[in-house]
């Protein structure tokens, strides 16, 4: 290039000596915008001056001896070539500083056992304080907070985020997979996808490998609650359940099960304070539902009609339990609600394996057979199992409560669990 290398070596060491000599600076040019800064205490500093976008820009290059003539030079070139390309070396040299600083700081956390910035799990960390925690509920955070940690973290935790490819993913969830646990395979590969996506907002990686798995793990073989739909069999197990020889509020936690439509949850937190006998109606709180935690705080609380059964069951066990807070204690102390295996204990107990009956299945009973022998709306029937069902006029999700229409249908299927528990002729009710 014309104009170019006009220095030498020697005469470099001349101008270091008159410099020194006078005691005063000079700087003398290479060509191409290089020059070296000459100080009269013998120090030199290469600097480039260029043009980017229009404004006039200074680099420095290094000192002298340390970078030689022929270095400066190849300095230049290679700064030379990133202007070309559209960047500029300035920010290419602060880019390149602050990932050596960051790959310093992660092999420093990295030693004291600590996820470094830019890696899987600090991203991951970050996701989970700033945004997963503050949708979902409590219990689901933490669930997915020992998933990252069981079956992410140990294999592509301290690795940056950037650079892991879907294959490195992939291997990660194969290792669930192995050990049988394919839908937790597909939960750590769904949250590990929100991750990424939360890293490339973050500016943190640039893409989603975990969208690129879709179909490289076993599918999830789809499973239901097991539930007697069999009106005679259904009949037989609302006998077995009014002989249950076990404790008196196991049974009128059976029994309750039945009538009341409600999650086993939902069941076992039930409190006093909930319920209105008079007015026939169980109140339960929204936070206490299953719900995103925006409903929990915000939504309307679940309104659940009484039927006369279920009341009479209530009024039963007032002198067992109602002197605390919970329907249901746990059987060794009133300050919690009894055991989520309560239930399903006694179950079994009465003959019925995991296979046959489930606490969650008594809801799965009273969907289909209220559906097909009371012919009562789906609308109706899905508004009591507190299921947000989406709605045909273009709202997100329908909120009608239908609280006269639900108050009919739980009595008449309260009545009709009576006519199959004594084996009474059962006959079809009209809609309601």
């Amino acid at each position: 290039m014309a104009g170019i290398e006009k220095l030498s070596d020697k005469a470099i060491q001349a101008t270091f000596k008159a410099v020194a000599a006078a005691g005063k600076a000079k700087t003398i040019g290479d060509g191409g915008g290089l020059v070296l800064e000459v100080q009269p205490s013998g120090a030199g500093w290469w600097r480039l001056r260029y043009s980017f976008g229009g404004k006039e820009n200074r680099l420095s290059v290094g000192t002298y001896p340390e970078v030689t003539l022929a270095n400066a030079r190849q300095r230049r070139r290679d700064a030379l070539v990133l202007i070309a390309a559209g960047t500029d070396p300035s920010d290419k040299r602060k880019a390149d500083k602050e990932a050596q600083a960051m790959k310093a700081e992660t092999a420093r956390l990295a030693d004291a056992g600590l996820p470094g910035p830019g890696t899987f799990e600090f991203v991951a960390r970050d996701w989970l304080k700033t945004v997963h925690e503050v949708k979902v509920s409590a219990g689901h955070a933490e669930r997915t907070r020992i998933r990252l940690e069981q079956d992410a973290f140990p294999w592509i935790g301290r690795r940056p985020i950037g650079e892991i490819e879907p294959p490195e993913l992939l291997q990660c969830l194969r290792r669930v997979e192995a050990r049988g646990a394919i839908e937790t395979a597909h939960r750590v590969k769904d949250a590990c996808g929100q991750v990424f996506r939360f890293g490339i907002a973050t500016g943190d990686c640039q893409r989603n490998p975990a969208a690129d798995l879709r179909d490289a793990l076993k599918p999830v073989q789809s499973t239901h609650h097991a539930a007697i739909t069999d009106p005679k069999q259904v009949g037989k197990l609302l006998r077995d359940m009014n002989e249950y020889e076990g404790q008196p509020v196991t049974r009128a936690a059976l029994q309750l099960s039945a009538l009341s439509l409600l999650r086993p949850g939902e069941l076992r937190h039930m409190e006093w304070a909930w319920i209105d006998l008079e007015a026939a109606v169980l109140t339960v709180p929204a936070e206490t539902m299953k719900r995103n935690k925006a409903d929990k705080a915000d939504g309307p609380p679940h309104i659940v009609p009484l039927a006369t059964q279920a009341v009479e069951v209530l009024n039963g066990l007032q002198p067992l339990t109602g002197h605390g807070r919970y329907v249901f204690p746990a059987l060794t102390t009133s300050q919690r609600c009894m055991s989520e295996n309560t239930v399903r204990s006694a179950l079994r107990r009465m003959g019925y394996g995991n296979d046959d009956m489930t606490a969650h299945g008594f809801r799965a009973t009273a969907r289909t057979l209220i559906a097909e022998r009371l012919n009562v709306r789906p609308e109706v029937i899905e508004a009591q199992l507190a299921h947000a069902v989406p709605d045909a006029l273009g709202r997100a999700y329908n909120r009608t409560q239908f609280i006269d229409q639900r108050r009919q249908m739980m009595q008449a299927w309260a009545d009709y669990l009576d006519q199959l528990r004594t084996g009474a002729k059962v006959i079809e009710f009209r809609a309601a």
